[in-house]
This record gives structure tokens, C-alpha cells and sequence, in this order.
């Protein structure tokens, strides 16, 4: 498999350089990222369970799509690309951008463009990086990240607070 290059970018979240996604994750090099959540006719959202193989937060709840910027992409085409690839939706364009995040401890140092998304599939799901999709309501979400919080991504976590702020 082809390692993953990632832009690197400084504190104000311009390209600086490049580097292998190990080496960015390794030395906490500050990177861009992407989270769509997909809400169904009903309000529900759409949660991934991430696989046990990942190398970050295995078998923990993420967005309904979340994926890292690569080298010379753009957040917009970064979620265009991450939707298809994990869930099987074709974007024409990007979703809603809804707010973005600085990088911080939650995000392991991204930039992350937070997207919202409205369907109701069908959705195709790539095994390979998710065991598991499910609707949630905004309620459970909530009781989960009080009773549960470690079954959370600490980026999704944060990604949701700042959602119900927004």
C-alpha cells in the first residue's frame, strides 16, 4: 500500500511543507482534515463505528465520514472523495461547510472543515476502514458522550459539542 503524504500546515492553517502520514502523527505536525455528519428525513445521525485495524481510536464512534486533507487537496474536495470512499455517497459538490476547528489536542493536531450532509442512503460501506454504521437521535448521541465517552473519537466528541453550539 501506498503511503499516505499529508500537507503540513502552521497556526494559521497555511501549507508549509509535506510529510508521510506516519511521520506527521509521530512528531504531532499540525495537518488538515475533514468530518461529514449525514442526517436522515427523521434528524437522526449517521455514526461509523471505526475498525479494531485502525491506527487511531480503533473500534470507537466517528462522524459519519471523516478522513484526512492529502497532499495538495483541498477540505472540499477531501469530503467529496472521504464520502464516496467510506459510505458510498456520490457528491456532485461539497456538502454544507458548518464550522471548522482549529487544531488541538481533540483533532490530533488537524484542522478540521466540518460538514452536514442530508440522507437517507443507500449507503455502501467500505469494511475495510468502518465495522459499523448506525442512526442515532441527538438525544442518544448525547447520553452516550455522558455515559460513554470513551466509545467516542475525541475529535467526534468535540465535533458535536461545537455542532450543538452552531
Amino acid at each position: 500500500m501506498v503511503e499516505e503524504i499529508f500537507d503540513i500546515v502552521d497556526e494559521t492553517d497555511s501549507i508549509v511543507g509535506s510529510a508521510s502520514r506516519r511521520e506527521v502523527h509521530r512528531s504531532g505536525l499540525l495537518h488538515r482534515s475533514t468530518h461529514l455528519l449525514v442526517f436522515d428525513s427523521r434528524g437522526r445521525v449517521l455514526l461509523q463505528k471505526r475498525t479494531n485495524e485502525k491506527d487511531t481510536f480503533p473500534g470507537r464512534w466517528d462522524s459519519s465520514v471523516s478522513g484526512h486533507v492529502d497532499r495538495g487537496e483541498e477540505y472540499d474536495a477531501c469530503v467529496v472523495r472521504e464520502a464516496y470512499e467510506e459510505i458510498g455517497i456520490d457528491l456532485e459538490e461539497a456538502p454544507e461547510r458548518v464550522f471548522k476547528i482549529d487544531a488541538c489536542e481533540e483533532t490530533a493536531n488537524e484542522f478540521t472543515w466540518v460538514y452536514r450532509h442530508w440522507s437517507d442512503g443507500p449507503f455502501f460501506i467500505n469494511k475495510e476502514e468502518i465495522s459499523e454504521v448506525r442512526w442515532f437521535s441527538g438525544e442518544s448521541v448525547d447520553q452516550m458522550l455522558l455515559e460513554e465517552r470513551d466509545s467516542f473519537s475525541p475529535a467526534f466528541a468535540l465535533v458535536w459539542r461545537r455542532l450543538d453550539q452552531s
